[in-house]
């Protein structure tokens, strides 16, 4: 009898051993199923944060580019209510931007459009010079944009407007801009400006301004 129970209780012993390992074991994967979801969650709030901060970025430097834009078409065509919004699309980490010119016109209705479309050369080009000129800057190139008859879509009423906002734009930015143009009305605009003669059947320069 005595050895009966003496067995008994050494099987208790090994049970209740077995348990403590099983609830130390259970304890320890708990701990780190609560590790993995804590790091889990961590990495999803960090995901969300830097995707918010990419997103805030991308919209403030848009939002540049949309106002400048603005600028840029108010100074050149100063008798037409134009502006620029931009469209943001964010999928997948990729971004896409359309700029859409809209014109408020007197009966209150609007066009809007892409340039290219809804408006023509001009105001196009007004667009370009912007985006090509902070293009330049954003990565760091040196700031020197070259020009060939890039303005022969405008009309002689805004060629004045368009030399006075590229001068403006310059000296706002720091950068320089070689134009080669048929149109004696940009060299109002410029600082130093020369002719080019053909001489003998060799091209000269003068200068004429600057």
């Amino acid at each position: 009898m005595d050895e009966v129970i003496q067995r008994l209780r050494q099987k208790a012993t090994i049970a209740a051993t077995r348990r403590d390992d099983a609830v130390r074991r259970y304890s320890a994967i708990q701990s780190q199923i609560n590790q993995l979801r804590g790091e889990e969650e961590l990495a999803t709030l960090s995901a969300a944060l830097l995707r918010t901060m990419i997103d805030q970025e991308v919209t403030n430097s848009v939002k540049a580019v949309e106002e400048l834009m603005t600028e840029g078409l108010q100074a050149v065509f100063e008798d037409q209510d134009l502006s620029v919004r931009a469209d943001i699309d964010i999928q997948h980490g990729k971004v896409s931007v359309d700029f859409i010119t809209i014109q408020k016109r007197s009966d209150g209705s609007t066009i809007e459009g892409l340039s290219k479309d809804a408006f023509g050369g001009a105001v196009t080009t007004v667009q370009s010079v912007i985006l090509r000129v902070l293009v330049t800057l954003r990565r760091g190139l040196r700031p020197v944009l070259f020009m060939d008859e890039t303005l022969p879509a405008f009309d002689s009423n805004y060629v004045h407007n368009m030399g006075r906002f590229l001068q403006t734009l310059c000296d706002r930015l720091g950068y320089d801009m070689l134009l080669v143009s048929h149109n004696p009305a940009m060299v109002e605009a410029a600082n130093v400006a020369y002719r080019i003669q053909k001489v003998n059947d060799k091209a000269t320069f003068k200068k004429i301004r600057g």
